[in-house]
């Protein structure tokens, strides 16, 4: 198998004291960078995803000024804010590809991202010939949930490392999880992939 890592949205904004943070949101940034560090060897490819909204624009619904916390939300990851770069725990020397998504419009998945050059992330992958793909990241009931039902949707094998997500809250992203392994990833931790501190 030819194995790529995902990283979701280790986003300032989604971390405690961002707009949207989460809580834990910095414990899996570090985690996921020391993962990083000791497992690199382990991926043919490092993709990360980051929300990158446009600041004068709703984004298509996106942003509200009364969001209701579903589909729609306070304004988060405005492209070239301090929001929107990756928390600084996560190296981005690491990161071989950058994708973004939501410029103008709502996006959860990291394969409705783009890269620089316009391509998305299952052609980069396909590119590459991944076939297997690790995910991690934030935020689980969210864009890490979209993001896996649309890995496993492509075809790919997908473990979703348990403790290296994060959730906006406990009972939606336990439903997450159930939903993810429903649809056919494997739930995993960094002890059962054989990488821990």
């Amino acid at each position: 198998m030819v194995r790529a890592l995902l990283v979701i949205d280790v986003q300032n904004d989604f971390t405690e004291g961002g707009a949207l943070g989460v809580a834990g949101g910095t414990r899996v940034a570090e985690g996921v960078a020391e993962h990083l560090a000791l497992a690199a060897g382990d991926y043919a490819l490092v993709l990360a995803s980051r929300d990158w909204h446009e600041a004068e624009s709703d984004n298509g619904g996106h942003f509200s000024e009364q969001p209701d916390y579903v589909d729609s939300w306070p304004v988060h990851c405005v492209r070239g804010t301090t929001g929107a770069d990756y928390h600084p725990a996560l190296d981005a020397s690491s990161i071989d590809v950058h994708l973004t998504k939501g410029t103008g419009s709502p996006s959860y998945s990291a394969f409705e991202g783009v890269t620089a050059d316009g391509e998305s992330a299952a052609e980069v992958l396909r590119a590459r010939g991944v076939d297997s793909l690790d995910v991690v990241g934030l935020a689980t009931d969210h864009c890490v949930r979209a993001s896996v039902l649309d890995a496993v949707a492509a075809g790919l094998a997908v473990r979703v490392v348990t403790d290296l997500v994060a959730g906006v809250a406990p009972v939606s992203s336990e439903a997450a999880l159930a939903e993810m392994s429903e649809a056919g990833a494997t739930l995993v931790t960094r002890s059962d992939l054989g990488v821990e501190s």
